[in-house]
């Protein structure tokens, strides 16, 4: 019998950062291999291959998390696990002059047997500022609904709009902008 295909899950989330122009906000997208800088999950990314910069780098994320137990004894006896989660992606596509850029997952321990995102850094108009766009397409994950991503991304892109903010004004305030 052939398995029904589930249809994609798609979403979109942004942020706005009102202290940034967008082109002091990109390179903090630009630099595919650094996002561990601005998410709040990621512990390490860096390059496996590839050309930064340039379609088909390929880099690796993880987070590890570390989980206390006990027996519930009184000598209590505990236990700690550790659990590495990661994805490699791969640029797809960089525009510097649109300031986007799209990547997918080719490889993970979570789940991901398909997902590709793209990440836009737009002007706000009649305002200034910029907006973060974040947007994908997956494939269902096992373990995890639809709704659970999109709140999980909207959650890191929030974060990351946030962290780019503190930073710029901690460039202002030690002169460095």
């Amino acid at each position: 019998m052939e398995e029904e295909r589930q249809p994609k899950w798609e979403g979109k989330t942004s942020a706005e950062i009102a202290s940034l122009k967008p082109e002091q906000a990109w390179p903090c997208i630009e630099d595919f291999c650094n996002i561990h800088k601005w998410f709040p999950s990621i512990d390490v990314c860096y390059q496996v291959e590839g050309e930064p910069g340039k379609p088909g780098l390929i880099r690796y994320c993880a987070s590890t998390t570390q989980t206390f137990s006990s027996d519930g004894t009184d000598d209590q006896k505990s236990t700690t696990t550790t659990t590495t989660k990661w994805v490699k992606e791969k640029l797809l596509m960089i525009d510097p002059i649109q300031r986007c850029l799209s990547y997918e997952v080719i490889d993970s321990n979570i789940g991901f047997k398909s997902y590709v995102a793209t990440s836009k850094v737009l002007p706000i108009i009649n305002g200034g500022g910029c907006k973060i766009e974040w947007s994908f397409v997956t494939d269902p994950i096992e373990g995890m609904g639809q709704e659970g991503l999109a709140s999980y991304i909207d959650h890191c892109v929030q974060f990351m709009a946030k962290k780019m903010e503190q930073e710029h004004v901690l460039l202002q305030t030690s002169g460095s902008v």
